[in-house]
């Protein structure tokens, strides 16, 4: 089997095409500065030049063009079509195309019909939770199977009671989820934090703007009052484009936290921290797992996140042979460390194999027969992946799966042991 991998950042997009009988790499490149003047398109081919494409890359659709361009161009490409990547294939086999959905809830709906009309019939994503709370709903209406590697609120899969009991939202029965739900990591968190004994006072900085900071604070502050945690401080910030959290810091600086919770993305997490570095506090920073990637953070001085401890499903540095070796060949493939959500991503593709294995879905099918055999199959798989072992889900779109607190040492994640903790 030939398989295209693909890694996709803010303005840069990474691929490697592999044949996996032999491991052997048949080509790779990268597509720099997409959406920025100077867009580049590097293809290498062991044996020959360089390609180099200087051309306009507006967004990441164009820069899939041209990737796929370059694999079938009959001087410099190392395969005859498209349909080669799968001509080795198995009974299940899949096609690939992918849309920037920009974290914004209108530009993700317009991203999800342009793939529509590509004739997509099952749709892995979205990343987070803003856009997928509103894809998900596009894909109820249409019957098409959503699995989302790592957007967690409970609002993307609908039929969960939010903090006054009430549900809201119905049930999206045709998505699933692949990471850890908000409730849950904001319970987990609490938790710990109480069995560990990690704070006597704790300050709590979240996004009020984001479903996803907003739900996990919201579980978080109940689990913790069962708990008997002390909460002396919670502020708030609009959106993740804040820059400047002096007053949040200094309140909880004046009331004497020693442990501050950030249930937030790692963009805002790193001004946090940077900050509190120059007016000298210094507490226990806790985060969950959209903390994870902040050691890899353009700007951000990354010596500030020693001893930062987070909830996250996956982590680079387990010793187990299927985190190795995934973590090697990406490193080959695209230069970087694995964060979780590339994690996710690759245990999203293995997990919708397994569930189509299960209902033999075919391509056949219409899109509607599909969302039905695959909402069965997910059901009655259990699936042994790089973010969890006995991964099972229920009808409720939830997993079940153990998370792993790790801990930032010396410029790197580690699994945090528990007797380790509390130091």
């Amino acid at each position: 089997m030939i398989i295209l991998v693909v890694n996709a950042g803010s303005s840069s997009l990474k691929y490697q095409l592999i044949d996996m009988e032999n491991e052997h790499v048949l080509t790779k490149g990268l597509c720099e500065r997409i959406g920025i003047d100077g867009s580049v398109l590097t293809h290498k081919v062991p044996g020959k030049d360089n390609y180099v494409v200087e051309t306009p890359m507006p967004d990441h659709s164009v820069a899939v063009k041209l990737v796929l361009d370059a694999l079938t161009d009959k001087d410099h490409g190392v395969i005859a079509s498209v349909e080669e990547i799968n001509a080795k294939g198995e009974d299940i086999q899949f096609e690939l195309q992918f849309e920037d959905d920009e974290n914004d809830s209108e530009k993700s709906v317009n991203a999800y019909n342009k793939l529509k009309d590509w004739g997509m019939q099952i749709l892995m994503g979205t990343v987070t939770t803003k856009p997928c709370i509103a894809v998900s709903t596009e894909t109820n209406s249409d019957k098409i199977f959503q699995l989302t590697p790592s957007a967690s609120s409970t609002d993307v899969i609908g039929g969960q009671p939010d903090s006054d009991g009430n549900v809201t939202i119905q049930r999206k029965d045709n998505v699933f989820q692949m990471c850890f739900t908000d409730p849950n990591q904001g319970v987990a968190s609490a938790q710990y934090i109480k069995e560990q004994k990690l704070g006597t006072k704790i300050a709590i900085i979240y996004n009020n703007g984001d479903a996803y900071s907003t739900g996990i604070y919201q579980k978080f502050a109940a689990e913790a009052k069962k708990e008997g945690l002390e909460i002396v401080s919670t502020t708030t910030f609009p959106d993740d484009t804040n820059s400047d959290f002096s007053a949040q810091l200094n309140d909880a600086k004046a009331k004497g936290a020693d442990l501050l919770f950030l249930p937030i993305y790692y963009t805002p997490a790193s001004l946090i921290l940077t900050q509190a570095n120059k007016m000298g506090y210094t507490p226990k920073f806790f985060g969950v797992d959209g903390m994870d990637g902040i050691l890899d953070l353009d700007g951000f001085d990354a010596s500030l996140a020693e001893d930062l401890m987070f909830l996250t499903p996956f982590t680079a540095n387990a010793t187990d042979e299927a985190t190795q070796k995934f973590v090697a060949d990406y490193k080959e493939a695209f230069g970087d460390t694995p964060i979780q959500f590339a994690a996710d991503a690759y245990d999203c593709v293995y997990v919708i194999k397994a569930a189509a294995e299960k209902e033999d879905v075919t391509p056949d099918k219409s899109v509607s027969d599909i969302c039905d055999a695959l909402k069965k199959g997910m059901t009655e798989i259990t699936y042994d992946g790089l973010t969890g072992k006995s991964i099972t889900w229920s009808e409720d779109g939830e997993p079940t799966k153990e998370p792993t607190v790790v801990v930032v040492k010396s410029g790197e994640y580690q699994v945090l042991q528990a007797e380790d903790a509390a130091e």
